[in-house]
């Protein structure tokens, strides 16, 4: 080959560096050239004739040329760039009598040796789904707990996605992508150890929940044990739940998972929002079958930094928000990011009376809207310097309803909050809002006068009962008292979203 072939493939350096090698001693009468560097600095292997003819043989399954071949003993253990021998190749067809010859014509580590991207020749039969293939690879020694260590794509493990996550994983756990049941229960009954995670701590377990396989969740359930998964620091639930897998969230329910089991503080920085909890993956998925599903199995709303509540109330769905009140998610949640001495779930609501009337139904502080600490003074501090007091302090709702674009709202919200509370005292700032709207002539006449004995009744009754009992259904259910007055103190008259289902 003469230099401006060279030229045409590799750099000057390079085509420089074979010449030297080529007019060393030794090197005069070699015919091929096996190990160089491409321009780019790539690893290119040129394999020998015995092997091409070898990997030839192998994929056109011609049985009687590959014994033929056989006598080139050591071409068997020749990788080619890709770091693939034959045995690699001969577990990827078809043809298990390939496979037999190719095996013992092999070197006895031949079902050890991996290739760059850390597949063995079982790993190449698993991909292929050739359960014959990795059927004879285990029965002859081929372990089922090697390790890929492949490093070049992501995975999606449980509920997230890591691109930097290139640690090793067994061969179950690669299975468990495809979630063939045969496939696993072939690898399981030859003693594959469902408990060995990744680097990251993941098990097959997670991802067979995440992509919604039941029969191989149903194989990995009694061989997968609760300390594995405590240790990977994610429920199995996490991931079925992130993938809106509702078969497989029951299944792990039914099997004993704890739905309150908690993510760990390792997993839960690969999200900005620090979730904990499954009943999260659900509701931020806005997928209500498991979102119930979690809260009938006893799943508690309130365990996350952003409560699920807020999450709802965000996305709109007013019935992912009745069903978390139903069951308990606290409506005086505060938002850590806006701090409001009014609690926060009243932001979402004030220009929707089907909302608003949702979340005062179920308990909410309304009487903390009313709070001003300056009452019939200035509102503007004596020490003010040019800033707002409430940069450090908590804001009031006489601050928030007064701003330019949230006034022309003031007065019919203001007239909804006093069905919910007694007599209530107005700060002059909201006073003073109040008397440019038109329900100000209403709000006067609720105030000027003495609030009627039903209405003092059903405040004293609430107040007795508690704002967890009030949402219980089966605790209502219990209490003694006809159903018209039980309609009365949990304000049914006013459930504007009932009646409009």
């Amino acid at each position: 080959m003469d230099f401006e072939m060279w030229g045409e493939i590799f750099d000057e350096d390079v085509a420089t560096q074979y010449m030297i090698e080529r007019s060393l001693p030794g090197n005069n009468n070699q015919t091929e050239f096996k190990d160089i560097l491409s321009a780019d600095g790539c690893r290119i292997i040129q394999t020998g004739p015995e092997r091409d003819k070898i990997s030839s043989a192998i994929k056109r399954g011609d049985e009687a040329e590959l014994r033929k071949l056989t006598i080139h003993q050591s071409a068997f253990s020749e990788e080619d760039s890709a770091g693939q021998i034959p045995l690699h190749e001969a577990a990827m067809q078809n043809n298990q009598y390939i496979l037999e010859i190719t095996f013992k014509a092999s070197s006895t580590d031949a079902k050890f040796r991996i290739t760059h991207r850390g597949k063995t020749a079982l790993f190449s039969a698993i991909e292929k789904g050739l359960l014959e293939n990795a059927c004879y690879l285990l029965d002859n020694g081929s372990s089922p707990d090697c390790l890929d260590h492949d490093e070049d794509s992501p995975l999606v493990i449980g509920a997230y996605v890591d691109s930097q996550d290139q640690d090793s994983a067994t061969i179950l756990y690669e299975a468990s992508a495809s979630g063939n049941p045969d496939v696993i229960s072939l690898l399981l009954e030859y003693g594959a150890d469902a408990n060995i995670p990744k680097h990251s701590g993941h098990l097959p377990i997670h991802r067979v929940a995440h992509h919604g396989y039941a029969k191989a969740l149903a194989l990995l359930i009694p061989v997968t044990t609760r300390e594995a998964v405590e240790e990977s620091g994610m429920s199995p639930l996490h991931s079925a739940a992130a993938g809106g897998q509702i078969q497989c969230l029951e299944m792990l329910l039914n099997a004993g998972y704890d739905p309150n089991f908690m993510l760990h503080p390792r997993v839960r920085r690969n999200y900005d929002d620090q979730r904990r909890s499954v009943l999260y993956f659900a509701v931020t998925n806005e997928d209500m079958c498991s979102t119930k599903l979690l809260l009938e199995a006893g799943a508690m709303p309130n365990q996350d930094p952003v409560k699920c509540l807020q999450v709802a109330l965000r996305l709109g769905n007013y019935q992912l928000i009745d069903t978390l009140l139903r069951y308990g998610a606290n409506v005086n949640y505060f938002c850590r990011v806006n701090t409001t001495h009014f609690p926060s779930a009243l932001q979402y609501a004030l220009k929707d009376e089907v909302l608003l009337r949702m979340l005062l139904n179920y308990g909410y502080d309304v009487q903390r809207c009313f709070d001003c600490p300056y009452g019939d003074r200035a509102h503007v501090p004596d020490d003010y310097k040019g800033w707002s007091s409430t940069v450090i302090k908590d804001t009031m709702f006489c601050e928030v309803i007064c701003v330019d674009f949230l006034k022309h709202l003031s007065g019919s919200l203001v007239r909804i909050m006093l069905d919910y509370v007694d007599h209530v005292r107005f700060c002059c700032k909201i006073k003073a809002i109040l008397m440019e709207q038109k329900q100000w002539p209403e709000i006067c006449k609720i105030q000027e006068n003495v609030r009627c004995l039903q209405h003092l009744c059903r405040l004293r009754i609430r107040r007795c009962l508690g704002r967890l009992r009030l949402r219980a259904p089966v605790f209502m259910s219990f209490l003694n008292l006809p159903n018209y007055l039980k309609e009365y103190i949990l304000y049914k008259e006013y459930d504007l979203y009932s009646q409009s289902c």
